[in-house]
C-alpha cells in the first residue's frame, strides 16, 4: 500500500475552488468555519500537520512552535504579510515558511487610492449624512461640506515596495507630487517615472507633505515606526492613511491628535489590536474606518490560493517553494 499522503491542515475557509484543488492533490483537513481557530484548535493542528495553512488571524510564535509536532515542515501562509509567523524560530525548528507576494499590490493600492481620495474629500461624511436624514439634505451650498483638493499636494509614501510604487503610480495621475521613505532609493528610471523624491530621514519628509501613505510590512523595526514624537511633525492639515499593519501607527497618539484636530484626518483599514477597533476612533467624523478590507477582491483571494498550492506542491515534490520567506529579505 503507497504511504499516506502529508497531512495539510487549513485555518481558515478558503474560496470554494481553492479547497476543491486542494482536496485533489493533498490529504487536506479544511474549515467549514470563516472564524479564527482557537488557541487550542490552532495548537492541536501544529502537532499533527506537515503542512499547516495560516491567515494573518493565527498568531504561531515561538511558543506555540515549541508544541509543534516533529512532521511539521511548512508553513504556507496565505497572506503577503508574516508578522504573524515567528520566522527565524521556524527556520530554527527547520520549518520553511512560504507567503503569497505580488497577488495583492495592485488591490491594495486601488484601496489605499480610494482612501486617499475619499478622507480629504469627506466622501464617508457625505454617504453618512443622506443615509442618517434618509435622503433629505438642504441642498447644494457654497460652504457646506467643504473638503480639500488632493491634486498638487504632496503624498509622503513609507516604504516604497511593490505596494508603495503602485500607489505612487496612482497619485501620480491624480497630480500629487510623490515623496516617498524607504531602506534605499528605488532604481533611478522609476523615481524619474513618477517624479519621486526621496527623503532618507523620515522625520525630514513627515514635516514637509500633505498626506501620508503607510505600506511597509509590519516588523520588530516598524512597530510605531509613526509614533507619537513623529505624529507631532506633522501639519495640522495633513491626513494620515494606512493599508498596512495597524501596529505601524501609535494608535492612541494618532486618535488623541484627531480628536484635537492637530491632524486633519485619518484612513483607516487596519487597526493595532484587530479585530477590536478603538471606539474614540468611531466617534470621529473625520477619519473613515474600514474592516481590513485592502486586498478582500475575489481575484486576489484565487490568486492567493493558487500560491499557496504551487508552495505546497513544490515543497512536497522536493523543490524549494517559489514564495520561500528568508528573515535577511522581509
Amino acid at each position: 500500500m503507497p504511504a499516506e499522503k502529508p497531512l495539510v491542515i487549513v485555518t481558515r475557509k478558503l474560496p470554494d475552488a481553492i479547497e476543491a484543488r486542494m482536496a485533489e492533490l493533498f490529504n487536506v483537513r479544511l474549515r467549514d468555519s470563516d472564524s479564527a481557530m482557537s488557541t487550542a484548535d490552532l495548537t492541536d493542528a501544529l502537532r499533527h500537520a506537515a503542512v499547516i495553512v495560516p491567515t494573518v488571524t493565527d498568531r504561531i510564535d515561538a511558543r506555540m512552535l515549541s508544541q509543534a509536532g516533529p512532521d511539521l515542515r511548512l508553513i504556507a501562509n496565505f497572506g503577503t504579510g508574516v508578522d504573524n509567523i515567528d520566522v527565524e524560530t521556524a527556520l530554527r525548528r527547520g520549518i520553511t515558511v512560504t507567503n503569497t507576494p505580488g497577488v495583492l499590490t495592485e488591490d491594495t493600492a486601488d484601496m489605499t487610492m480610494a482612501l486617499i481620495l475619499a478622507v480629504p474629500r469627506r466622501l464617508a461624511e457625505g454617504a453618512a449624512f443622506l443615509r442618517g436624514h434618509k435622503g433629505q439634505w438642504p441642498g447644494w451650498a457654497p460652504t457646506w461640506m467643504l473638503g480639500r483638493r488632493i491634486t498638487g499636494k504632496r503624498l509622503g509614501i513609507i516604504g516604497m515596495g511593490r505596494i508603495g510604487q503602485a500607489v505612487a503610480r496612482r497619485a501620480h495621475a491624480f497630480g500629487l507630487e510623490i515623496h516617498y521613505h524607504n531602506r534605499k532609493p528605488v532604481n533611478a528610471v522609476i523615481a524619474e517615472e513618477l517624479g519621486a523624491t526621496y527623503w532618507e530621514s523620515l522625520d525630514q519628509m513627515l514635516a514637509r507633505v500633505d498626506i501620508v501613505s503607510v505600506n511597509c510590512p509590519h516588523t520588530p523595526a516598524t512597530f510605531h515606526l509613526l509614533s507619537a514624537r513623529r505624529l507631532q511633525l506633522l501639519k495640522p492639515h495633513c491626513y494620515v492613511v494606512n493599508t498596512a499593519r495597524g501596529e505601524i501607527i501609535d494608535e492612541n497618539a494618532l486618535v488623541r491628535m484627531l480628536e484635537a484636530g492637530q491632524i486633519a484626518g485619518a484612513g483607516l483599514d487596519v487597526f493595532e489590536n484587530e479585530p477590536a477597533v478603538n471606539p474614540r476612533l468611531l466617534n470621529l467624523d473625520n477619519v473613515v474606518l474600514l474592516p481590513h478590507m485592502g486586498s478582500a477582491t475575489i481575484e486576489g483571494r484565487a490568486e492567493m490560493g493558487e500560491k499557496v498550492i504551487i508552495n505546497i506542491k513544490t515543497f512536497m515534490d522536493g523543490h524549494r517553494p517559489p514564495d520561500r520567506v528568508i528573515p535577511a529579505i522581509m
